[in-house]
């Protein structure tokens, strides 16, 4: 596979996990945070570059080169941002593949409506948990 241009949005420990480990697959990766500080959490593997700045900002995302990301994952704390930089990498900057974090599972559809697929934490530990049930 040949290696792609990645913008993850948010250094937290789900964002620093997934940018370690595509920088790590051979991607070229770019991490945006608002807190500079969060990129402590990036494993010595990564070779990456960081931006610490607030990816609600157009200016910011225009920083990461984003118009150039084969993918753009928004895996900030916050929905709104998320929802904001899908929508805004796919939209305005063309981006082929996004994908965001949504905490709110009520919130889904909105991005679903959008056309931006979703991992959701809180249905993913729903289920977990309900399948451990089943089983016994």
């Amino acid at each position: 596979m040949a290696a792609r241009y990645v913008v993850v949005v948010g250094c937290g420990r789900l964002g620093s996990i997934i940018a370690s480990t595509l920088s790590q697959q051979g991607d070229s990766v770019v991490v945006i945070d608002r807190n500079g500080s969060a990129f402590a959490n990036l494993g010595a593997e990564f070779s990456g570059f960081t931006i610490a700045g607030d990816a609600a900002e157009l200016a910011v995302l225009r920083e990461a080169k984003i118009e150039r990301a084969d993918v753009v994952l928004a895996a900030a704390d916050r929905d709104n941002l998320n929802l904001f930089v899908a929508q805004a990498a796919k939209e305005l900057f063309g981006v082929r593949q996004v994908a965001a974090r949504v905490f709110d599972p009520t919130r889904e559809p909105i991005f679903e409506e959008l056309d931006i697929a979703t991992i959701s934490p809180t249905m993913l530990g729903a289920e977990a948990f309900l399948t451990l049930l089943s089983e016994e």
